[in-house]
């Protein structure tokens, strides 16, 4: 039987239950996710359908609010989405951190939020003040919401998907940030290995974040495509500037990135390791998702 977090705030979206870091013997198929007022529940593997059952009624019990379980065949083409108990919700808005999301179930892989870079977000949004952020794979754009709720002076969202763009901008206009579109927060739907000179067009920049894929068929391959990344840095970054760059392969770990950076752009100073959510456990370090704060700091006499 799974042991879920004892949780007594329900207020904000979070994990709770992350089997995918093999914490949990015979349970890292599982990740279990509230997203108000729906349970997700997300298998990478079949499982019984009593077992199943039986998951959906305890945590539709043990989470006041609740109103769908729903689980997420990953295994599956298309990773389907099946509603377990109470509603079929579609759609629905979550809070974190005071800033609110906009969440779909059963039209793509992932819902809108990736919940183990809330720490990330939250770290952004205390050192945004004034700032410049240069946001690359921005997805629907949360950390440009921390940017700019945090007091950034420009947020520049760069991604390939203009759909993910478009969440993003919704996400803006449902925290009533929307009046600070336009030159103040950016869109730009591009392919970011083949568009510097867009990039470059909004910089210099005071903060980079940097969270890719892993993997996307005919656009990244990180393993071979982080370095074309880092190379960049020089053109975009102001001196002084901070670097947050994230890894999510299980396969690569921060060692990877570091010597990444130290070929790259040796004038990159590593700073720390931000902690991963509580819940976010892993059997083995390194496989779970990694952020580096860095400092770019080049060395003005050699110029």
């Amino acid at each position: 039987m799974i042991e879920y977090i004892a949780s007594t705030d329900f207020t904000d979206a979070q994990r709770l239950f992350h089997g995918r870091g093999h914490a949990y013997p015979n349970l890292s198929h599982i990740n279990v996710d509230w997203l108000s007022p729906v349970i997700l529940i997300t298998l990478y593997q079949a499982v019984d359908s009593e077992w199943l059952a039986l998951q959906a009624s305890l945590l539709k019990d043990m989470v006041k609010g609740c109103r769908s379980v729903q689980v997420q065949h990953r295994y599956e083409k298309f990773s389907p989405t099946q509603l377990l108990l109470g509603e079929p919700i579609s759609h629905t808005i979550v809070s974190e951190q005071g800033l609110n999301y906009h969440i779909e179930f059963g039209k793509a892989q992932n819902c809108g939020l990736f919940l183990d870079m809330s720490n990330g977000r939250k770290w952004l949004r205390q050192r945004s003040e004034g700032k410049n952020v240069l946001n690359l794979f921005a997805y629907t754009c949360a950390f440009s919401l921390s940017a700019i709720a945090g007091g950034a002076s420009k947020a520049v969202n760069i991604d390939l998907s203009k759909s993910s763009l478009s969440k993003g901008r919704e996400n803006h206009q449902l925290n009533q940030l929307a009046k600070k579109q336009g030159k103040q927060v950016v869109f730009e739907g591009v392919d970011i290995f083949k568009s510097n000179s867009r990039i470059k067009k909004y910089g210099p920049y005071d903060i980079l974040v940097c969270d890719p894929p892993s993997f996307q068929k005919g656009s990244v391959n990180i393993q071979r495509d982080y370095a074309k990344i880092i190379r960049r840095i020089p053109q975009w970054m102001n001196p002084g500037a901070t670097l947050m760059l994230c890894l999510n392969s299980p396969d690569l770990d921060e060692h990877f990135l570091k010597a990444e950076v130290a070929r790259e752009c040796p004038d990159c100073h590593f700073e720390q390791r931000l902690e991963n959510p509580e819940v976010f456990k892993e059997s083995h370090e390194g496989k779970g998702l990694k952020v580096l704060i860095y400092t770019y700091q080049p060395n003005l006499d050699d110029s």
